[in-house]
């Protein structure tokens, strides 16, 4: 294959991608020409057509594909996409076609690498990250796996040193990276239609760590086995770097930071739960060792702004609370709904959930009944079939689901459907939350919660 920089041409099959759309991203940025297919129209698309990038949203063979030359474009694909026209022809036409993880492990080889892997905390760990280099002026760029609300934006240009990248365990993609540092959040089981069994799925994240060279750091949260050499991260428990004291005030977090040879005291920060903390902990550890110093870090911190989607939190002058989260695995429920409850112990929660994918709702549907049940009220919505087909999964629907629900208050709804239950619904917080496109309530939601507080 030739060198990625002779290419003047990209084509992003799946463009509309959350890591798709960074990568493309960084290609605009080098000057290339850049255009795609998606088969939706969303935010995100509409966002990268604004920035000049060219999408398509009908596989059909027309003429911005017919004009493309194979000897100066290389074409990307999601592996979400399993069939498609548009990829038929680029294949009968002897195109350069390359995976995303494969494109994005070539582009992080010639830069410090630093990796974020886990089934749970990665977006979040790699955005902080980010944010942490930014406010300490490293030279890096940045591909995240979501919408960072410092940069409005799931890619960042500010120098070439650095890489910080979301190491997605999908498909092994993250055994295409060449990481000279990184995390492991956690490795708990999921994307099994890919891995089989929970075992597998370590033995991914074992390969993973594997790729980082004995001399650089790997960063491991305490009590994960990883069969290597490692540095520990924890909170509220003695490891390599920890954080302890942790204190709440209002809507923010204090929490004490510990290294090996020195600790800090009284960092703060507005992102809430146990989890989180732990994620500020390992990004800590990361830029301490980068050599940044802990007054920057202690500014950066505080100033850090989260992830569109991961707990974004609207007050309402009449006291209701609007939180949307991404969350589509019971632990990462488990997180969120916990959280809420701590901050607001006497606050009655609705929760609006759209489960992703017939294999994960199948295989993980005890402890996704176990997670809901811990709300107040629930609308639990159809399945989003992403690239999955529903014939493939007889009797793997909502309605089986919410049978297993503890609640009283529960009901099933269509995503058309569910706007209008939630507005006849008696709530304090109302938490939307799901991988889907459950996101398109937000807007609609945010306008109603808005003209009701006026």
């Amino acid at each position: 294959m030739k060198l990625l920089e002779t290419y003047h041409t990209f084509y992003f099959v799946g463009i509309g991608g959350i890591g798709m759309s960074a990568l493309a991203r960084y290609f605009k940025a080098s000057g290339k020409k850049v255009s795609g297919y998606d088969k939706t129209n969303t935010k995100l698309t509409q966002q990268l057509m604004s920035e000049g990038i060219d999408i398509v949203f009908e596989d059909l063979i027309d003429e911005q594909i017919t004009t493309l030359q194979k000897d100066n474009t290389l074409v990307i694909y999601t592996p979400a996409i399993k069939k498609l026209g548009i990829l038929d022809y680029f294949n009968e036409h002897g195109f350069e076609i390359l995976k995303r993880a494969k494109v994005l492990g070539l582009i992080t080889e010639n830069t410090d690498c630093i990796a974020v892997a886990g089934t749970h905390g990665k977006t979040t760990t790699s955005t902080l990250v980010s944010h942490l280099c930014k406010e300490a002026d490293l030279p890096f760029s940045c591909f995240l796996g979501g919408i960072s609300e410092n940069f409005k934006s799931n890619f960042l240009y500010n120098g070439s040193e650095y890489s910080v990248v979301e190491a997605d365990e999908y498909d092994r993609s993250f055994l295409n990276l060449s990481p000279d540092w990184a995390v492991i959040t956690s490795t708990d089981a999921d994307h099994l239609d890919i891995y089989g069994d929970k075992s597998h799925i370590e033995e991914g994240f074992r390969q993973f760590a594997a790729l980082v060279p004995e001399d650089k750091k790997l960063f491991v949260r305490k009590g994960i086995e990883i069969g290597r050499d490692h540095q520990t991260y924890a909170v509220n428990e003695k490891a390599d770097y920890y954080s302890d004291n942790l204190r709440m005030d209002h809507d923010k977090i204090y929490f004490d930071f510990h290294t090996p040879g020195e600790s800090v005291k009284d960092f703060v920060w507005e992102i809430p739960g146990i989890h989180n903390v732990e994620n500020a902990t390992v990004a800590l550890a990361i830029l301490h060792n980068l050599g940044v110093d802990f007054d920057t870090l202690k500014k950066a911190i505080a100033s850090f702004k989260g992830i569109k989607r991961r707990y974004t939190k609207h007050i309402y002058k009449n006291g209701k609370i609007y939180i949307d989260d991404y969350a589509h695995h019971p632990t990462e429920i488990n997180a969120v709904v916990g959280s809420i409850k701590t901050f607001y112990p006497d606050k009655k929660l609705l929760v609006a959930f759209q489960p992703h994918l017939f294999s994960r709702t199948r295989d993980f549907a005890d402890g996704f009944a176990e997670s809901l049940s811990n709300a107040d009220e629930l609308i639990l919505l159809d399945i989003y079939p992403a690239r999955e087909l529903q014939e493939n999964f007889e009797g793997i629907t909502s309605t089986w689901l919410l049978e297993k629900v503890t609640l009283d208050k529960k009901e099933g709804s269509t995503l058309t459907e569910a706007f209008e239950k939630i507005k006849e619904k008696d709530f304090d917080i109302l938490l939307t939350v799901g991988a889907g496109n459950i996101d398109t309530l937000y807007d609609p939601i945010c306008e109603w919660l808005s003209l009701k507080d006026k």
